[in-house]
């Protein structure tokens, strides 16, 4: 299927959430979610954040246009759906930099870090190991990140030695942000008027397991132990729920105790 895309000329400006566009829009059709799929750039009709569209099925967000060019060049394929496919669509949550492309640091904390896989920082050591990794002019290859997103890193190793980490293999090593964050699709299960189905699933940790009402009556799927739940789902409503630890998790239908299912993460 061919996507409508959104075509804008260079230049952002930064929103609340997300990265807004804020240029000149030369044409703004709109395309189904239902034809988005992993990997796509996306944004509503009336918001203009973008989003990355994850295999697990969630959307992301970029922070800012600094974190968004280490990954995109432009806004040339960004597609447009409507607000309410939009807001159907739930938030993963934050991208982090590409790996390897710039070194971050917060007000509040002295250090430089280059940034490894996953979001994980490393700590520069000294002005020798960064002026090897990125250069004499190592100092402009810093970029601030607001305290505020600095716990969406994790602290890995610091680098004491140029040969603990290569900035150019480490961005060759990872090519898109599904690959950056090992996101992976989600299980599906589907609620009919006789239930799950399949009714009882097996994921890896950190999987999402996506219930959708195929059923015109309402639905949901609640854990046995009410720490989880999809909330009512109508007709045609999904919800993903990732479960990141092993273990079996029972659920059942809020509005038919006797539809039950389990869910094993091994």
């Amino acid at each position: 299927m061919i996507m409508n895309r959104i075509l804008v000329r260079a230049g952002v400006l930064l929103g609340a959430v997300g990265v807004s566009l804020g240029a000149v829009i030369l044409t703004t059709s709109v395309s189904s979610a239902a034809g988005v799929m992993s990997g796509d750039l996306i944004r509503g009709e009336s918001f203009s954040a973008v989003y990355y569209m994850g295999a697990d099925g969630f959307r992301y967000v970029f922070p800012n246009d600094k974190a968004y060019f280490t990954w995109y060049s432009d806004f040339d394929d960004v597609i447009v759906i409507t607000d309410a496919e939009l807001a159907k669509i739930q938030i993963g949550g934050n991208i982090t930099y590409k790996p390897g492309v710039k070194m971050v640091k917060i007000n509040t904390d002295p250090k430089t870090y280059a940034v490894d896989l996953n979001g994980t920082l490393r700590h520069v050591t000294s002005e020798a190991v960064a002026v090897a990794l990125y250069g004499s002019s190592w100092n402009k290859e810093i970029d601030d990140v607001a305290d505020g997103f600095f716990p969406n890193y994790t602290i890995g190793e610091p680098i004491m030695s140029s040969s603990e980490y290569n900035s150019v293999t480490v961005e060759a090593s990872v090519s898109t942000i599904n690959a950056d964050k090992e996101l992976m699709g989600s299980v599906d299960v589907y609620i009919n008027s006789t239930g799950y189905s399949p009714s009882t699933v097996t994921v890896n940790p950190n999987q999402g397991v996506r219930f959708t009402n195929n059923d015109t009556a309402k639905h949901s799927a609640t854990g046995e132990d009410l720490s989880w739940g999809t909330g009512t789902l109508q007709e045609g409503d999904a919800f993903i729920k990732k479960f990141e630890d092993g273990g079996e998790y029972d659920f059942y239908d809020s509005y038919d105790s006797g539809n039950t299912g389990t869910v094993t993460v091994n």
